[in-house]
């Protein structure tokens, strides 16, 4: 057993109880931000508020023009252990070159301020805060480098506003990478992925040339192809309610084409 399940009231999910020594883990979560003025506080409160000691909050802020950057320092300010240490900090870029480039950033200052696993997630309400504790606990137990919040796996769903053409092209996304590069992740393309530091090391998050969402297919393979384990664990994604999406065409193009220079780079070694 990994842990008792709890059910929050402040989320209305259940949530798992770990024992207190994995509670007590260093654990980050990683957010990058551009323009969640509107979604930050609640997503702040939802994480800052779970049963984990051991959990900090990095968000990775592109010099939002909404104010996201200063909301996020100024929610910091609140958020404090007991001996009155900071549990969340802000990183202030001054370019937004990418998702796949801020998540890098974020994930490597994590990993040298001295977490012991970081953990993916987006700003805008879409990665369930409740399936935090439950992607660690399996981490704990399995000895996995790489845990996949899964919404393709079985108990895994999407959100009732998408519709039938948007879940098709996700599945269809996930098909596509996975048959190029030979894999058996049911989740390639998913952004909640909770990451040992060690897997996070030899996979030289410097070396990562994705830019854009394919950060999460490049990252993933290069998870396998140093024999790491992965685990999937099933999540409800919900569709964002504040903001708009950051895909654009420049990023559905790197992604096609990400598949198969990754696969061309494995042939040539």
């Amino acid at each position: 057993m990994i842990g008792e399940q709890q059910t929050s009231r402040a989320t209305d999910i259940v949530t798992t109880k770990l024992p207190d020594a994995w509670a007590q883990t260093p654990l980050t979560v990683v957010m990058p931000t551009y323009n969640e003025a509107g979604n930050l506080p609640g997503m702040a409160e939802l994480i800052m508020g779970l049963d984990q000691p051991g959990l900090r909050l990095l968000i990775v802020d592109d010099s939002s023009p909404d104010g996201t950057g200063r909301i996020a320092d100024e929610l910091a300010e609140g958020y404090l252990t007991e001996d009155g240490a900071p549990r969340m900090s802000v990183l202030h870029r001054t370019a937004k070159d990418g998702l796949g480039r801020a998540y890098a950033v974020g994930m490597a200052k994590a990993v040298e301020d001295g977490a012991e696993y970081v953990l993916q997630m987006d700003a805008d309400g879409s990665h369930p805060a409740g399936k935090i504790a439950e992607m660690l606990g399996v981490a704990l137990s399995t000895g996995a480098g790489l845990v996949v919040g899964s919404r393709y796996v079985p108990g895994g769903t999407l959100s009732d506003a998408w519709g039938a053409h948007r879940k098709l092209l996700s599945r269809w996304a996930n098909a596509y990478a996975s048959t190029i590069l030979g894999t058996r992740v049911r989740d390639i393309t998913g952004g909640f992925n909770l990451w040992s530091a060690e897997a996070l090391r030899a996979i030289d998050l410097a070396s990562v040339g994705s830019a854009g969402y394919s950060f999460q297919v490049e990252m993933k393979f290069k998870a396998l192809r140093r024999d790491f384990q992965v685990m999937e664990v099933p999540i409800h994604f919900e569709d964002r309610t504040v903001g708009e999406s950051k895909m654009n065409l420049a990023v559905q193009l790197e992604s096609i084409a990400m598949p198969w220079k990754l696969r061309a780079r494995a042939g040539k070694r």
